[in-house]
């Protein structure tokens, strides 16, 4: 009987055990849940928060990473000797349980990741500790960048070696260098959980014995690719005539070649490192580990060297070949006289790209392209000193939104996650008989790589639609892309100095905080529980009384940015992610005042002789651009209503351009006439707005424009028995009025009248606390301005 006691007790433990780390998981995962809610918001303030990264809570004995610089910088990470920089509080991570952290012994390469650990082992302090992501995160990207440290790097700071194993060893295991206790790995997904083991081992914590010990952390990752987003396409774009290669140095086309099957796994694997860095980013910046997708195909995989040995097949980015019709030699001399010649030619080879482009996609009507385009074609002419076949250049306009840029650096860039770190350390230097030194900044492969994938990305945001910016990827600070992913930075020959002997994540490159914001709110970069975007992506503008300016949009107002005189960037921005005044955390209404952006812009509000710029941008990436805003309270915008009462103008749809244009104005009689009963509205249009006639109960009515197009219009008729008022209009306009849509009080719509595609779309509804006492605009041939007079 004791015995069976004691068996019994023993199962009850066994039992209770094995529930417990159940619940653990169940927990973790919740908490991750609940912590990727916490990350779509992010603070009101214009300043760029700093990295997000934090050591794990579990491990209160380590430093914050913005008081540790083993390069000398200041204890804030700031550049300065300042106060620290106040961070907005994040979840902490998830800590690693006993169970995943512990020590082994013996070769690394015998452990399966799937295998099971016989019996309790005790936690190592040499276990790789994961900072930059969670347990049971959710990622959306296929290489995901991971930081970590090893021990305390203040006290015993260690190098030694990072070996990434992965879930079910579905994908060969990659080792990455660890630097003074810290280390960055790229790691492969598959869709799904992955199970991940990081092992680390370093000859100075040998125990005398033949093999280093093996600490060993697990870590699980949720891997969901987003096929409902429009993906990033990629495009190797070549003259007819080419034969299909890149300038490498001799030595180097013996060991890897420069044919297109090179160029192919080169420029895949540039894109996964844009990719890489780009949802760090974004997670660092509050707005969750977001990104843009690739089209993949199922094709032999390149991203690591032993898939093509042993024809492992994979689903992987797809590189599109199309040929343009240009010959080589057009492409060159076409190139050398957008260098040389007129400014009418330039930009010539990207529109040459572009029609090569649209031809191999063939986008319907209404369809949007996103394509990056590596120009093979680009060779260095040691004779001109000059890259032919090049250009750098990105548009996130048309229905094509494109960026090129050439392949004189392609010889440097890894081909698979094992060369990352060798091609961001290679101090070979740049042979001029065969490589371009582009602008000086290319001097070695390492720095080439780094100009090259760096410079490339700069054009995908001009792509995505970020102008350039005070800092960052859109400045140039691209040329510190490599500290992205090595610990390490090996002899600059553009600065002429040594590297950093440890690259943290406070010394890296990154997306301004204004790029960030529009990825937030890009197609590209939608998640699952996005809120749906608005068809309409419009902000219209309000000045009313007492210098208030109010900023509409129906699918809310993201942030608002800030300049003036001589900036030929924004320095100074306002955002409003905080608010949950509808779905996607934005507000559909703000109020500002010219004295408050003065006061943010200059310190003041005195500075009254400089010029206020600001352009808002709506949750769907719309926007709105006011060059001045003292004209905004100017005696133009002030309208005298019946009753000695004042009535505001909103900012006007259409150029009021047309021949014979002639403003108009007409206050309802309905707004002001209590016993005035409106009862119809009539709309004259063709393939745009004639005429808006407003029809009342006593058989008047009110004509704003013509009685043009088709004969008698249409008439939209209000109930007025259940109380139904006009709300407001749906406008379609672009150099003229287009089209129009009636909108009532309740919900009803009358459908766009006149072209209905024609322009973009304004939803023209007074402010809160408003209502619509006239229209303002003017009328040529037909309607070719019109804005809403409003009212308390």
């Amino acid at each position: 009987m004791p015995f069976f006691k004691d068996l019994r007790r023993r199962s009850r433990a066994s039992f209770r055990t094995n529930k417990s780390s159940e619940t653990a998981s169940h927990n973790g995962e919740m908490t991750s849940g609940k912590s990727s809610s916490t990350l779509e918001s992010s603070s009101r303030s214009s300043i760029t928060p700093p990295s997000s990264i934090r050591p794990n809570l579990s491990s209160p004995n380590l430093p914050s990473l913005n008081t540790f610089n083993i390069n000398g910088g200041s204890p804030n990470g700031n550049g300065s000797n300042g106060p620290p920089v106040l961070v907005t509080p994040r979840p902490g991570l998830s800590p690693i349980s006993p169970s995943q952290r512990s020590s082994t012994y013996g070769g690394s390469s015998n452990l399966s990741v799937n295998a099971t650990i016989r019996s309790p082992t005790p936690t190592s302090p040499y276990a790789p500790r994961i900072i930059s992501v969670s347990e049971n995160s959710w990622v959306h990207q296929k290489v995901l960048l991971v930081y970590g440290q090893i021990g305390d790097p203040r006290q015993h700071p260690l190098d030694g070696t990072v070996t990434v194993f992965h879930h079910q060893d579905n994908f060969p295991s990659v080792s990455w260098p660890v630097t003074a206790s810290h280390f960055k790995t790229l790691v492969h997904l598959v869709p799904g959980p992955n199970r991940l083991r990081f092992d680390f081992s370093s000859p100075k914590l040998s125990s005398g014995s033949n093999h280093p010990a093996i600490h060993s952390t697990w870590i699980c990752v949720n891997y969901l690719p987003l096929v409902n987003s429009p993906p990033l396409q990629l495009v190797i774009l070549l003259g007819r005539d080419s034969d299909g290669t890149f300038d490498a140095p001799p030595e180097r086309i013996q060991r890897e070649g420069s044919g297109l099957d090179t160029a192919i796994r080169k420029y895949r694997m540039a894109a996964y490192l844009w990719q890489a860095f780009t949802g760090e980013q974004m997670f660092r910046n509050n707005l969750g580990r977001r990104c843009f997708r690739f089209e993949e195909e199922w094709q032999t995989g390149t991203l690591n060297r032993r898939d093509a040995v042993n024809g492992q097949m994979r689903n992987e980015a797809k590189i599109h070949i199309v040929r343009s019709d240009k010959t080589v030699a057009e492409l060159r001399d076409l190139n050398i006289a957008q260098q040389y010649g007129p400014a009418t030619e330039k930009g010539e080879l990207f529109n040459i790209a572009k029609d090569a482009v649209r031809k191999h996609f063939n986008p319907q009507p209404g369809q949007k392209q996103y394509v990056s385009v590596l120009l093979l074609d680009a060779h260095w002419d040691p004779a001109v000193q000059t890259i032919t076949g090049h250009a750098a250049l990105g548009s996130g306009g048309d229905d094509i939104k494109m960026a090129i840029f050439g392949s004189h650096c392609l010889q440097s860039y890894p081909s698979s996650l094992e060369e990352v770190v060798d091609a961001f350390s290679d101090c070979t230097r740049t042979d001029p008989e065969f490589l371009a030194n582009d602008c000086g900044e290319a001097g070695s492969n390492w720095e080439s790589a780094t100009l090259g994938i760096g410079a490339h990305l700069h054009e995908v945001g001009h792509l995505f639609g970020c102008p350039h910016q005070e800092s960052g990827v859109m400045l140039r600070d691209y040329v510190r892309l490599n500290r992205t992913f090595t610990t390490r930075e090996s002899f600059a020959t553009r600065t002429k100095t040594q590297g950093l002997k440890i690259c943290l994540p406070q010394d890296e490159c990154g997306w301004h905080r204004l790029d960030a914001l529009r990825f937030r709110f890009h197609p590209c970069f939608r998640l699952p529980n996005d809120a749906p975007v608005s068809s309409d992506d419009s902000v219209q503008v309000w000045p009313v009384e007492n210098g208030k300016i109010l900023f509409t949009a129906s699918s809310g107002l993201a942030f608002v940015e800030l300049s003036t005189d001589g900036d030929d960037v924004c320095h100074n921005f306002i955002e409003y992610l905080n608010s949950e005044s509808s779905g996607n955390g934005l507000p559909k209404q703000i109020t500002v005042t010219e004295s408050e952006l003065r006061q943010r812009l200059f310190g003041t509000e005195k500075e009254k002789k400089k010029l206020v710029k600001l352009s808002v941008f709506s949750g769907a990436l719309g926007s709105y651009t006011v060059n001045d805003v003292s004209t905004l309270k100017s005696k133009l915008s002030l309208v005298k209503l019946p009753g000695s009462q004042s009535g505001f103008r909103g900012g006007k749809l259409g150029f009021s351009q047309l021949e014979d244009s002639q403003p108009e104005q007409l206050l309802l009689e309905c707004a002001f006439i209590q016993t005035k009963l409106l009862t119809s509205i009539k709309v004259y249009h063709g393939f745009a707005l004639d005429g808006i006639e407003f029809c009342y109960e006593d058989a008047t009515s009110q004509l704003f424009g013509k009685r043009g197009g088709k004969p008698g219009g249409d008439e939209f008729v209000f109930d007025t028995r259940r109380g139904e008022i006009l709300l407001g209009f749906y406008v379609r306009a672009g150099l003229w009025i287009d089209g129009i849509e009636i909108l009532t009080s309740l919900g009803r719509k009358s459908g766009v009248y006149g072209n209905a595609t024609g322009g973009s779309g304004h939803t023209l509804i007074p402010p809160l606390g408003y209502k619509i006492a006239g229209i303002s605009g003017s009328c040529g041939a037909w309607v070719d301005g019109f804005s809403l007079i409003i009212m308390h």
